[in-house]
């Protein structure tokens, strides 16, 4: 089984102020881990600056316009109360969409079996025409559509169990019957998005909730009875994550307690899914995580199962 891992060099290179839970530490931190030696059959590639059409799938082209103009030349410039920019931000930003896309064109070409991008900032807070909790650019919006546009996938799930919701990803989707967005989060919590009752136009948003203090079994239940289901009747012909583990419960933004076996079950149950119905195709998206012990081992047993192998911690 053959394991895509991509990340740049201008991942480091978005900085944000002191205090800041979105650091570059936590992609140094990603990086070591996946520098073990049993990581060593990783195919490795650099990302590449996203095609700019490829975000006006998803956001306007007034969008992409201001963030061009919000990068400072200098320091920080802040696009809310959480979300910055420095100079080397929107370099980051295109090169996360970049990773996204080429993981699609990797796994869609039958180069790889599955992929894991490693990158920041994140992005399933972006929605259509918004910056905001620390995303810029809608990543996994933005992957599923090349999915479909430049390769003619056609039904595509996006799996979201970072542990804020991801409303960016369901403001995008909301109208598209051809895209599932399956979400496990934490509510009440930033941003306040994600009740039961927010399904789409066509019935394609799937939220499971998850209660302050929830842990590894209610999450697997939240799966077992809500998500995998929906997925089973969709038959999704690409699945990619939303590969935030904020919900870790090492983490200090949020309240859930998983732990990395977690983590690994549900990447498997995912595998299981994409290897029924969309020929073991699975594209994975860093998204939260912010306690970096937390982090980096959850990482090593994602990636881990997308190898194939036992979990690594």
């Amino acid at each position: 089984m053959t394991t895509l891992l991509l990340t740049h060099p201008s991942f480091k290179l978005h900085e944000t102020p002191s205090g800041h839970p979105e650091r570059v530490d936590r992609i140094r931190a990603v990086e070591r881990i996946l520098e073990d030696e049993r990581f060593a059959s990783l195919w490795r590639e650099e990302a590449p600056l996203v095609d700019r059409q490829s975000i006006l799938t998803c956001h306007p082209e007034r969008h992409l316009a201001a963030i061009e103009r919000a990068v400072p030349s200098e320091g920080f410039f802040s696009v809310d109360s959480d979300t910055v920019m420095s100079p080397g931000s929107l370099e980051a930003s295109l090169r996360g969409a970049g990773a996204a896309t080429r993981a699609v064109d990797a796994v869609l070409r039958g180069e790889a079996q599955n992929a894991f991008a490693a990158i920041r900032p994140p992005g399933h807070h972006a929605e259509h025409a918004t910056a905001m909790g620390f995303c810029f650019f809608n990543n996994a919006a933005i992957a599923a559509r090349h999915a479909q546009i430049i390769h003619g996938i056609g039904r595509v799930a996006i799996i979201d169990w970072d542990v804020h919701h991801g409303n960016g990803t369901q403001d995008i989707l909301w109208s598209d019957a051809s895209i599932m967005y399956c979400s496990t989060h934490e509510m009440p919590l930033y941003p306040g998005t994600g009740a039961r009752d927010e399904r789409g136009d066509h019935d394609t948003i799937v939220n499971a909730p998850l209660n302050a203090g929830d842990g590894g079994e209610m999450f697997r239940d939240a799966f077992d009875h809500v998500i995998l289901p929906r997925l089973t009747q969709f038959a999704p012909e690409l699945v990619i994550i939303s590969a935030g583990f904020d919900a870790h419960w090492r983490d200090p933004l949020a309240n859930i307690n998983l732990e990395e076996r977690d983590f690994s079950w549900a990447t498997r149950r995912l595998m299981d899914i994409a290897e029924k119905h969309a020929g073991g195709r699975v594209v994975s998206l860093l998204e939260g995580g912010y306690d970096l012990e937390g982090l980096s081992r959850s990482v090593a047993v994602h990636v881990s199962a997308l190898m194939g192998q036992g979990d690594a911690v």
